[in-house]
């Protein structure tokens, strides 16, 4: 089948996995650098899943090359779709815990822990925003949260 020349060529459709890392209560939020595409805006740590590898080992390789640290990888979080003009991502939450290292940044610009009540504080890129209000959402179900 050919495609007629008016039509617009296919946009990217990426797969993401993004670590929700948490920490007495509180989680990490990392602010893209202004050179990254969606500049300045806050995400959850992750990247783009390489063809083979898992949501899982795609965090620990990501984790690792953009702030440093070694994960411990628990449970996942319900895979969620966002359409930007340029792009579509499907991204794939796992909740995690540093397991080793200190978080220290070579991609983005900023981090932050933020706790439940701080998420709507920065300008989170809008594909994690339904991420982080079913991180929310879990939060509040728990005993002792």
């Amino acid at each position: 089948m050919t495609t007629a020349a008016s039509d617009p060529p296919a946009q990217p459709h990426l797969h993401v996995a993004c670590a929700i890392i948490e920490d007495r209560g509180l989680v990490l939020a990392a602010q893209r650098s202004a050179t990254m595409s969606l500049p300045l805006k806050w995400e959850f740590p992750g990247g783009k899943i390489e063809a083979g590898e898992s949501p899982a080992e795609c965090l620990r390789r990501e984790v690792r090359e953009e702030i440093g640290v070694e994960v411990e990888i628990g449970d996942a979080l319900p895979v969620s779709a966002h359409d930007y003009p340029a792009f579509s991502v499907v991204l794939y939450p796992l909740l995690c815990r540093i397991a080793s290292g200190e978080p220290t940044l070579h991609e983005h610009a900023a981090a932050r822990w933020l706790s439940p009540a701080e998420l709507f504080a920065v300008d989170w890129a809008a594909a994690d925003i339904p991420v982080l209000e079913t991180w929310r959402t879990v939060k509040a179900l728990l005993p002792g949260e």
